[in-house]
C-alpha cells in the first residue's frame, strides 16, 4: 500500500505535537488544518514566489501562564535586537534589488513572509508551522504544503535544529545565515538544510590552529548552554588536545545567567592559571559572562572569541574595554553592499504603518511611544513627534562597517534567485527529474527547489563564489579579527589574518599588526608548565594533565638538544655531555702527561734521582783508589749505579701519551734494569758473605766468586729476565688502549699489558731476586761494624720489598692515570731506597768523614 505523510502540529501549549501517518483514503475525508488560527505578527509582501524567513528580532519571550482551560494568550517577546532587525532589512533589500534586476528572474516578482522567532526554540517552531500553514481551516485541500517554497533562517543553531527537524519532513529547503553548529551538516538528520554560514568544524579548526601557532598549551574553554556552544567547544577541546595542548577547564554558561553560577565560573577562570580562554557562546551569554567578570575585576586574560560575538556591538561599550581589548577571533568575510545604508535609513512609521516590527523598532530606537501621538506620556515614555530621523542616530542598525551576517543573508537570497532562474530555464524532456521532466514553475514544489539549490554555483558582484558542498555547507573563509581601540576610544575590528580552507597554507597571520590584551605587543604565554629547555626532559606530574610537568636535568653522559624533550639521549662512548647537557662533546683524554702537576712532580723526582746516581758515580770514580771504594768492589758498585740510573730514567717512559714504542719500552726497560740492579746486589751480597766465610781454615769458597764468576752470575740472572721480556714482546706485546666507559667523562689512555702472565712473571722474577738478596744480607747482618755492607743491603731490600708489596693493591685500585703514577712511584721509591741505603753511607764517609776512609779503619775488626 502506498502511504502519504501529513503532519499536524498543535500550538496551544509549550509543546508541538501530533504527527500521524494516515492513508490516502482518510486524507480524502479530512482536510489538513491548523488547530487554531495563526496570530503571530509577520512582515508580508506578496509576489509570484514568496520567500519565508525567520529572524530573532527579540532576545527572549515571555510565556503566558497555562491554565489548560482556555487558549493561552499570545507570547510576548522582549529585548528588541537592532542587529537582527538590520539582517531582516538586508533580506528585503536583496529581494527588492532582484525584483529591479532585468537579467535575473525577469517577469518574476519575489515576495516575502518574515516572522520573529524571539530567540526561542518553541517560538521558532511556531513560526515554522505558520509558514507551513498554507491553507485555511475551511479549505478542502488534501496536501500539507505551505505557501512558501523555501525558508531563510533561523539565526541561532539551536533554533535551526528545531526548525530543520520540522521542515525536513516536507523536504522544505532551509538556508540559514548564522547557524554554524557542525551537527547541522548531518544530511541524514537534516536533509533539506543548507547555509551560507561555514560550519563550526572549520571555525574550530581555525581556532585550534591559532592556539597551536602561538604555542598556547594551557587553554580554558567556556561554552553557551546550547547546541552552538556545547558542540563547538567540544570539537575545539578535541582538536587542541590532538595538537598537544591541554584544557585547563571547561565551563557552561547557564541560560538563566544565575549570579552564583556566573560568579563561580569567573572564579574558576581566575584561579586556573590559564592566560588564554575561548568563549564559544552567543552574544547574550557572553555579555552576561563579561559583566560578571567586570564585577570581579578579572583582567589579564587573552580572550578568544567565537564568530557569534567577535564583532557583536553589544560588547563594544567602554565598560567592556578593560577586559576585552586585544580579544581575537574569527569572523566570516565581510562585504560592502552598495546602497544598503540608504535603504536602512528609509524607514519611518508613517511609511510602513502596518509593519509591526517597524513600529516597535522606532519606539526602541528613539525611546518614545507611537501610541500616544496626541500628547502626554505613557508610563513616563515621551510621545514620538514624527520629526525623528534615523540618520541622526548612531546605532548598530545603521552601522554597515561590519556586514558579515548581513552579507550571508544577501548571498542566501541570491542563491535562491539563481536556483529559481535555473528552474525557469529548464528545457522540457531535458530536465533533471524522471523522464526528463522539468519542474512546474507555476506551483513550485519545495523538493524540486531543493534540488536546484544544491546545484547552485555562481560568482556574485563582489567576485566571491557561492555554492554548497555535499553537506550543504559553503566554502569556509574567515578573517582573523583583533579588538583594537582607536585614539578616540572606539572599538576597531582590525583584520590581522585570514583562514581559507581552500589554500595549502590555511592560516595566515600578520603578527606585527596584533595588539594583545593589556596593549601588549608580545605574544602572551599560556602554559601549565614552562617549556623545558635543552638539557632537560619532561617529567609528568602525577594526577595532572600531560601539559603539566617538571623539568629534570639530564643525567651525566646524556643530552637533550630540543625544547620539551620527552627523554634524554645517551652520548656515544667517545663523547660526554657538557655542563648544560645540550651537546655531546669529545671526552677528555686522560693520561699521565708532562703538563699536569703530578707528571711534573714525578719527572722532577726521576731526574733528581738520576742526577744523584750520576753524582754518586762521579764521587766513586774520583775516589776509586781510596780504601772504602776498593773494599766495596768498585766494578759491582759502578754496575749497580748504572742500573739504578737506568731505573730512574725508565720512569720517564711512563710519563706522556702512550704510544706503541713507549708501552713496549716502559715495562721491559723497567724489568731488565731492576733485574740487572738486583743481580749486581745479589753478587755483591754473596761476595760479602763469602769473604768472611773464606777466612776459615781449609775454605776455598772465594774461588767461585771471583770477577769472571760474578759477571757470569749477573749475566745469567739478567738473561732470564731478558728472555721473559723477549717472549712477552714477541707473543703479546703491550699496546696503547683507550679505556671508555659510559659512566665516565674521560677516556683513559693507557698501555694494555698484552699478557698479564708475562707482566706477573717480570714482577715475580724481580721479587724472587729481591727475596734472595734479602735472605743473604740478613744472614750477613752481624759482620764487623766497619765493613757491614750486608746490613745496608738488608735495609734496602726491606724498603724494596715493602714498596712492591704495597704496589699491587694500590695499582689495582687506582683509577685512570693514577694507575701509572702508582707504578712510577713504586719504581722511584724502590730506586731511591737502593741508592740511599747502599751508597749514602759510603758517600757520607768519603765526603764528610775522610779520616775513616783508611785501610787501618777498614781492617779495625
Amino acid at each position: 500500500m502506498q502511504w502519504s505523510v501529513c503532519v499536524y502540529v498543535c500550538v496551544c501549549a509549550p509543546v508541538a505535537f501530533l504527527c500521524t501517518l494516515i492513508s490516502p483514503q482518510l486524507l480524502q475525508q479530512q482536510a489538513c488544518r491548523l488547530i487554531r488560527p495563526a496570530s503571530l505578527p509577520a512582515v508580508v509582501k506578496e509576489g509570484n514566489i514568496t520567500l519565508g524567513a525567520l529572524f530573532s528580532l527579540h532576545d527572549a519571550v515571555l510565556e503566558s501562564q497555562l491554565t489548560f482551560t482556555s487558549q493561552p494568550e499570545p507570547a510576548q517577546c522582549t529585548g528588541f535586537n537592532f542587529r537582527t532587525f538590520r539582517w531582516m532589512q538586508t533580506m528585503i533589500f536583496a529581494i527588492e534589488k532582484i525584483n529591479r534586476d532585468r537579467r535575473l528572474l525577469p517577469n518574476i516578482k519575489l515576495g516575502y513572509k518574515i516572522y520573529d522567532s524571539c530567540s526561542s526554540p518553541l517560538h521558532a517552531l511556531r513560526t515554522a508551522v505558520e509558514l507551513m500553514g498554507g491553507r485555511e481551516e475551511e479549505s478542502g485541500g488534501t496536501e500539507c504544503q505551505g505557501k512558501v517554497p523555501v525558508v531563510i533562517g533561523d539565526g541561532g543553531s539551536t533554533l535551526s535544529l528545531v526548525v530543520a527537524h520540522f521542515l525536513g519532513v516536507f523536504q522544505m529547503p532551509q538556508i540559514s545565515y548564522f547557524s554554524s553548529c557542525a551537527c547541522l551538516s548531518n544530511k541524514k538528520a537534516f536533509p533539506a538544510f543548507l547555509r551560507t554560514m561555514p560550519s563550526d568544524f572549520f571555525q574550530v579548526d581555525a581556532l585550534a590552529q591559532l592556539v597551536h601557532h602561538f604555542n598556547w598549551t594551557w587553554v580554558g574553554t567556556v561554552a553557551g548552554d546550547d547546541a552552538y556552544g556545547r558542540g563547538g567547544a567540544q570539537i575545539f577541546n578535541d582538536k587542541v588536545t590532538k595538537l598537544g595542548a591541554c584544557i585547563a577547564f571547561y565551563e557552561i554558561i547557564p541560560k538563566n545567567h544565575a549570579p552564583t553560577e556566573m560568579a563561580r565560573i569567573v572564579k574558576r577562570i581566575s584561579g586556573s592559571g590559564a592566560r588564554v580562554v575561548l568563549v564559544f557562546a552567543l552574544e547574550q551569554d557572553v555579555k552576561a559572562l563579561f559583566s560578571e567578570a567586570l564585577r570581579h575585576n578579572l583582567t589579564g586574560i587573552q580572550w578568544l572569541a567565537s564568530e557569534a560575538w567577535i564583532t557583536a556591538a553589544v560588547l563594544s561599550p567602554p565598560e567592556f574595554h578593560p577586559i576585552l581589548q586585544g580579544s581575537m577571533g574569527f569572523a566570516i568575510r565581510r562585504a560592502e553592499i552598495p546602497s544598503l545604508q540608504s535603504f536602512l535609513l528609509r524607514l519611518h512609521p508613517s511609511t510602513y504603518p502596518n509593519d509591526p516590527f517597524v513600529q516597535q523598532f522606532w519606539e526602541e530606537m528613539f525611546r518614545c511611544s507611537l501610541h500616544n501621538r496626541s500628547g502626554g506620556a505613557v508610563l513616563g515614555v515621551p510621545a514620538c513627534n514624527g520629526s525623528e530621523e534615523l540618520a541622526s542616530v548612531k546605532s548598530i542598525y545603521s552601522d554597515v562597517s561590519q556586514l558579515r551576517i548581513s552579507y550571508n543573508i544577501y548571498k542566501a537570497v541570491y542563491a535562491i534567485a539563481h536556483a529559481l532562474e535555473a528552474m525557469l530555464r529548464c528545457v522540457p524532456e531535458r530536465g533533471p527529474f524522471p523522464g526528463g521532466a522539468c519542474p512546474d514553475t507555476h506551483s513550485i514544489k519545495p523538493w524540486q527547489l531543493l534540488y536546484y539549490l544544491k546545484k547552485v554555483d555562481f560568482i556574485n558582484e563582489f567576485g566571491e563564489g557561492t555554492k554548497f558542498d555535499e553537506n550543504g555547507d559553503p566554502v569556509a573563509m574567515y578573517d582573523l579579527i583583533n579588538w583594537q581601540l582607536s585614539e578616540s576610544g572606539e572599538v576597531q575590528y582590525a583584520t590581522v589574518g585570514t583562514f581559507d580552507e581552500t589554500k595549502s597554507t590555511k592560516l595566515e597571520i600578520e603578527e606585527k599588526q596584533i595588539i594583545w590584551n593589556g596593549y601588549q605587543r608580545q605574544v602572551p604565554v599560556s602554559v601549565c608548565s614552562s617549556s623545558c629547555p635543552p638539557g632537560t626532559r619532561k617529567a609528568i606530574r602525577p594526577n595532572f594533565p600531560v601539559c603539566c610537568f617538571d623539568c629534570i636535568l639530564c643525567a651525566a653522559g646524556e643530552i637533550s638538544n630540543q625544547t620539551n624533550a620527552i627523554e634524554c639521549v645517551t652520548c656515544s662512548p667517545e663523547f660526554w655531555s657538557n655542563l648544560k647537557r645540550d651537546t655531546c662533546i669529545p671526552k677528555l683524554v686522560e693520561f699521565l702527561s708532562y703538563g699536569d702537576t703530578m707528571g711534573i712532580a714525578l719527572l722532577a723526582v726521576a731526574l733528581l734521582g738520576s742526577c744523584a746516581t750520576l753524582a754518586t758515580a762521579l764521587i766513586f770514580a774520583f775516589k776509586q783508589h781510596t780504601p772504602l771504594v776498593r773494599a766495596n768492589n768498585s766494578e759491582l758498585s759502578f754496575l749497580i749505579l748504572s742500573s739504578l740510573w737506568l731505573c730512574f730514567l725508565c720512569a720517564l717512559a711512563f710519563i706522556g701519551q702512550p704510544t706503541a714504542w713507549s708501552c713496549q719500552l716502559r715495562h721491559t726497560a723497567f724489568g731488565i734494569a731492576f733485574c740487572l740492579c738486583l743481580s749486581c746486589i745479589l753478587g755483591k751480597t754473596m761476595v760479602v758473605l763469602m769473604a768472611f766465610k773464606a777466612t776459615l781454615p781449609g775454605s776455598n769458597a772465594m774461588r767461585w766468586f771471583k770477577p769472571p764468576q760474578l759477571r757470569a752470575l749477573i749475566f745469567l740472572c739478567t738473561a732470564v729476565q731478558i728472555g721473559i721480556c723477549g717472549a712477552w714482546l714477541g707473543l703479546a706485546p703491550p699496546v696503547p688502549r683507550r679505556l671508555m666507559t659510559r659512566e665516565s667523562a674521560r677516556i683513559i689512555l693507557m698501555c694494555d699489558m698484552g699478557s698479564t702472565l708475562a707482566f706477573s712473571l717480570v714482577l715475580g722474577y724481580i721479587g724472587l731476586l729481591a727475596a734472595v738478596c734479602f735472605l743473604l744480607a740478613f744472614f750477613a747482618r752481624k759482620l764487623p761494624d766497619n765493613f757491614n755492607e750486608a746490613k745496608f743491603i738488608t735495609f734496602s731490600m726491606l724498603i724494596f720489598c715493602a714498596v712492591w708489596i704495597t704496589f699491587v693493591p694500590a695499582y689495582v685500585s687506582s683509577p685512570g692515570k693514577y694507575t701509572v703514577a702508582v707504578e712510577v712511584f713504586a719504581i722511584l721509591a724502590s730506586s731511591y731506597g737502593l741508592l740511599l741505603c747502599i751508597f749514602a753511607p759510603k758517600c757520607y764517609i768519603i765526603l764528610l768523614r775522610p779520616e775513616k776512609n783508611t785501610r787501618k779503619n777498614m781492617m779495625a775488626k
